[in-house]
Order: C-alpha cells, then structure tokens, then sequence
C-alpha cells in the first residue's frame, strides 16, 4: 500500500488551504486557477506543481520524494496606492510562509517543508482584460513513503 493514496493527497490540499485561510489576509483563498479575476485585495491560489523522486529509499522498499507546490499571491495592477501593490503583496507572501515555516511538517502529512529550496518569482498575469501582479512560490515538501517498490 502507498503512502500517497487519495486520503493523502486531499489531506495535502486541505492543510494548505486551511493555513492560509485562518490567516484572514487573503480575500479567498482557492486551490485551482482562479476562474475568473480576483476582486480587489489579495488572493491566493494552491496549485499542483513538480513532483519528483529524491533518489532515496526512507523505509523498506518505499520511496521518498519531493512535492512542489505552487502558490500564487494575486493583486490587481490598478489598486491604489500603487506604491502599496507590492508591500501588500510581500507582507501577505512572507505572512504565508512563516505559517508554513512554523508548521514545518504540516501535522506529520510530510517530512519536512524544504525552505532552503523555496523560490519565489513574480509574475504578471492578465485574465478577463484585467492586468495582476503576482507572487508564484514554489514550496517543495519532502514526503517520506511516496510509493511501495515491489519485487
């Protein structure tokens, strides 16, 4: 049996949403791209990124790997002030991350998140005419017990 089997997964999802939404800094918080524009303020969006082996056996015969989130902070390029978009944008992004950080292991659904491999990178992104300023973080999670290697 695999550690990574639906519960898992959906237990994944919901911590990192949970996270983010009890920090109450975010206007909604989703856990897919955003169907239409966010509305004034800061959004977040949880999405599934890179997932890879790390090369190692952690128990017998099972393998462990590393999951990359990609979270995405969103605010609109017309907020005003405009010299508020960005302070915004990176308080709420290093708010997110100390609550990660301080939640190293997400109530053991993982081995450890991996900050010293964090990124994140802005981007720009326009949907329904409207121009965003965001935030994408990849967050990789160490997962012990991935998948079961059979003889």
């Amino acid at each position: 049996m695999s550690f990574f089997d639906t519960d898992a997964v959906n237990a994944l999802f919901s911590a990192l949403e949970s996270h983010a939404l009890k920090l109450g800094i975010f206007r909604r918080v989703d856990t897919h791209e955003p169907e239409n524009a966010p509305g004034e303020g800061i959004s977040c969006s949880i999405l599934l990124g890179p997932l890879a082996s790390d090369g190692t056996v952690s128990g017998l015969g099972t393998v462990s790997g590393t999951l990359t989130w990609l979270i995405m902070i969103w605010s609109s390029m017309m907020q005003k002030p405009l010299d508020g978009i960005d302070p915004a944008v990176l308080v709420a992004e290093s708010t997110l991350l100390n609550e990660y950080s301080g939640n190293f292991t997400l109530g053991g659904l993982v081995r450890n998140i991996d900050l010293l491999h964090l990124r994140s990178d802005p981007v720009y992104v326009e949907q329904e005419g409207k121009q965003f300023r965001v935030r994408q973080i990849s967050l990789p999670m160490v997962i012990d017990d991935l998948w079961v290697m059979s003889p």
